[in-house]
């Protein structure tokens, strides 16, 4: 039987701002929020919609799913939106995800290389595509046991759409609570995903200085450690230090 969606995002805190200067605004987003508006009015609520009630100007650089929690970056103008995507298409940015997953992956660390596309009849999924799938690439680590599975540091090298879910799917260790992906028993035991954007470092498109910022991980008191330290050991696991430089 197939159940109807019904858009809840949560309303509190309703907009948590981790910066804002002239030229960006950095956010973190709660899960269960759009990044950008749906096509009908039940789904206009969005971060883009929050942070425009604030900063009229404000324009979206990049997404994470609705379900997905995390750090996002925004623009306030032309110019910085434009230095800031090419950034993300450049692979300048640095990301680091945390995930709880439903199950233990056999490898303790690695890097899976799986090219993704579109799975147009079962849109939004995606589908593992060796024939003509754009390239993705994930480093992950396994951090700690927890409930019902372990804890994972993951740096996406690619932003692919639901890269890291499909990646973690096939390392037969789905996201827990991912409704995509996992099984009906993954789902059940949480009340929703448990995949976060935990930390993002870009350049500031004015100042050209570093900027990182981070937001707690919801479902898991683990505390990272530097992005530098990570970002490190996911440069030792890919063997070719140009890809994240």
């Amino acid at each position: 039987m197939t159940m109807t969606f019904i858009y809840d995002p949560p309303q509190a805190p309703y907009l948590t701002l981790l910066h804002a200067d002239e030229h960006i605004i950095v956010v973190n987003k709660p899960s269960g929020l759009l990044s950008v508006p749906g096509r009908v009015e039940a789904h206009q609520d969005s971060i883009a919609y929050r942070v425009s009630r604030v900063y009229p100007e404000a324009g979206i650089v990049h997404r994470l799913d609705m379900a997905t929690s995390g750090v996002m970056v925004l623009s306030r103008s032309k110019a910085a939106h434009q230095h800031l995507s090419y950034q993300f298409a450049s692979r300048i940015t640095q990301k680091r995800y945390y995930a709880r997953l439903y199950g233990t992956p056999t490898s303790h660390s690695g890097v899976i290389n799986i090219p993704l596309s579109v799975d147009y009849p079962n849109r939004p999924k995606q589908k593992v595509d060796w024939k003509s799938g754009k390239e993705a690439v994930t480093c992950f680590r396994v951090i700690q046991q927890e409930a019902h599975g372990v804890l994972v540091e993951l740096h996406p090298i690619t932003g692919r759409s639901h890269q890291l879910r499909m990646h973690m799917r096939e390392l037969g260790t789905p996201i827990l609570g991912d409704r995509l992906y996992s099984p009906p028993a993954s789902v059940e035991a949480v009340d929703k995903l448990q995949l976060h954007a935990q930390c993002l470092q870009f350049v500031h498109p004015l100042t050209a200085q570093k900027m990182m910022y981070s937001a707690p991980i919801p479902f898991s008191d683990y505390q990272p450690k530097s992005l530098e330290e990570t970002y490190g050991y996911a440069k030792d696991l890919l063997g070719a230090t140009d890809k994240l430089e």
